[in-house]
């Protein structure tokens, strides 16, 4: 990826961010300004940012809930496509340097970065949502990572259930070990309630280190439109921002969409043709974010990796809209057989 990139600051307390405190790594952290009992919420957002209406705006929400909730006072920043460590890394140390704790990487991209300078602010909590490999380091890092095979194994068995061509798709965003568990529970779903089924070969967007497959809607747009033509009737997006392409383009042909993250039936952008979303595979990062600022708040933080999952209701599937109503039966079976372990997910293709 290439380096020295401007980074996009986007404030919600309205006080500017300025860069030349990331020079500034390790040094006490600042307080002044405002109640100094007042906890201070930094977050840094995977690419897309807060208005990505998936995953990033999922994180958001808990964010949102802990500013009301607790009182909190919060400051974003968005990531760029194509940046470095190097600038997730500034980004953590500017927000650590300002007095922000905690402090959230939304996305497995921040794993390496919050590791590193976690060290160097002992005293500052950090999360990192989805972390690579479900794994941090130190005493102050903590991971929150998702059964995301889980959830699509229910919207693969719908999938399946519900197409008429005997055809779906799988679109992911960037062909990443994440997203190839998407696709994996996507798949395996599917082939339990149709042995018989035909899955598309999957298309991912981008390959890393381009990670625009989580941002461009046209690349979604396009990968949409070539599974139509191979005759998928459903069709499953793991692509962040650039699934709303996946989705408008899907529904413009009448045909089902499965959309991820959050509940896509009820986002803006795609009001449309929402009523073509057949579900969507529900990721309450929201929760995962409250939960971890509610923590420190409260003097509770606890290192290491929690995993959200279909028992803990930190995973699971959209019924906005009706359209499953009529197999929701069927999916509740496969959940109650998935939480029990009779149901075995796999985690690769």
């Amino acid at each position: 990826m290439r380096r020295g990139l401007k980074m996009t600051l986007v404030t919600v307390t309205g006080a500017a961010l300025t860069l030349a405190a990331s020079a500034c790594g390790g040094q006490e952290a600042d307080t002044g300004g405002g109640d100094k009992d007042t906890m201070k919420v930094g977050l840094a957002f995977d690419i897309g940012g807060r208005g990505d209406q998936s995953f990033n705006d999922s994180a958001a929400a808990g964010l949102d809930r802990a500013k009301k909730e607790l009182g909190v006072e919060t400051e974003e920043i968005s990531a760029k496509p194509d940046e470095s460590d190097a600038d997730k890394e500034s980004r953590l140390r500017l927000m650590a340097n300002q007095g922000h704790n905690p402090i959230i990487g939304v996305g497995f991209a921040y794993t390496a970065a919050v590791n590193k300078v976690a060290k160097d602010f002992p005293e500052t909590k950090f999360l990192v949502i989805d972390a690579d490999g479900c794994k941090v380091e130190g005493p102050n890092v903590a991971a929150a990572c998702f059964a995301e095979a889980e959830g699509s194994y229910l919207v693969g068995a719908a999938a399946a259930l519900k197409s008429e061509s005997g055809k779906i798709g799988f679109i992911g965003g960037v062909n990443v070990p994440l997203i190839q568990r998407f696709q994996a529970g996507y798949e395996a779903g599917a082939k339990k309630v149709k042995p018989d089924i035909e899955i598309l070969p999957a298309k991912y967007l981008t390959q890393p280190p381009n990670f625009n497959g989580f941002q461009d809607t046209s690349l979604g747009n396009e990968a949409a439109k070539g599974q139509l033509d191979a005759g998928a009737d459903v069709i499953y997006h793991a692509a962040g921002a650039a699934g709303i392409g996946v989705i408008k383009t899907v529904g413009a042909a009448k045909k089902w969409v499965i959309g991820v993250d959050s509940d896509q039936y009820n986002q803006p952008a795609v009001a449309g043709v929402k009523e073509q979303i057949l579900t969507s595979m529900v990721k309450n990062v929201d929760v995962a974010v409250f939960d971890f600022v509610q923590s420190v708040n409260e003097n509770k933080f606890e290192a290491g990796s929690k995993t959200y999952d279909l028992k803990s209701n930190g995973i699971g599937y959209a019924s906005s809209g009706g359209h499953v109503d009529d197999i929701k039966p069927k999916l509740e079976e496969l959940k109650a057989q998935i939480i029990s372990g009779e149901i075995k997910v796999p985690e690769k293709p």
